[in-house]
């Protein structure tokens, strides 16, 4: 397992964003965690990546409970454009080549120019599309075990969708797991190995996607649908 999480909860103040959560992840595999916004699929994410602290239970990565280490071995890329404006997207390689032991330039540039993103485009100048496929570059040119992307799909046009899925793709091998949080069921269907849905931060669903094709016979979208159709 490279991860796994044992009875977390997590309270802001009097209320409970997760309950009760237990998990596991396995090497070679692309998990989805599926839900509505407000569902906690962020604040899960934050967790794991030791950015925000539960409120109880157990997360381990690699067999290390959360801190400086898993730090090193988890690779987050939040939904937000977190660069300053002013920067070009080569100083967006120098920034994590500097900050992050396990990040691979040569990789990244490979995968730049594949998506055809200059080094002297400024962000400011980035299309949504643009600045997720960088963000997703920069993310998985780290060596890293667990890799987590959030909502990468926000608001960007089908071209870019299927540009992105196979960034994806291309970055899921043995020796890592990857996570990715959406709302937008469509665009997980052919992506996915296993699915988590997470509804008022409980998990309802923990399957791998051929389980609910071949023994349920349900679809991504039709597991989503019986979950959330209250």
């Amino acid at each position: 397992m490279i991860m796994t999480i044992n009875e977390l909860s997590k309270k802001f103040y009097t209320k409970e964003v997760l309950t009760d959560i237990d998990l596991t992840l396995e090497k070679g595999r692309i998990y989805g965690l599926l839900g509505p916004n407000g569902s906690g699929k962020t604040t899960l994410m934050r967790i794991i990546a030791n950015i925000i602290k539960n409120t109880s239970g157990e997360v381990k990565v690699n067999d290390l409970s959360l801190g400086k280490e898993t730090k090193k071995i988890v690779a987050f890329m939040p939904t937000s454009n977190f660069f300053p404006k002013w920067m070009k997207i080569k100083d967006t390689v120098d920034y994590f080549s500097d900050f992050y032991e396990d990040f691979n330039k040569e990789k990244c540039y490979e995968i730049l120019q594949r998506e055809s993103l200059d080094l002297g485009l400024k962000i400011k100048d980035l299309s949504t599309g643009m600045t997720e496929k960088l963000k997703i570059a920069l993310t998985i040119s780290r060596n890293a075990k667990l890799i987590l992307l959030d909502e990468p799909f926000n608001g960007i046009d089908i071209i870019a969708k299927e540009s992105i899925k196979k960034m994806i793709v291309q970055a899921s091998n043995s020796t890592n797991a990857i996570m990715i949080s959406s709302h937008l069921i469509d665009d997980m269907e052919s992506l996915l190995d296993d699915v988590i849905l997470l509804k008022e931060g409980r998990i309802v669903l923990n399957s791998p996607a051929e389980v609910l094709r071949d023994e349920k016979g349900l679809s991504i979208k039709d597991a989503y649908k019986e979950a959330f159709n209250d």
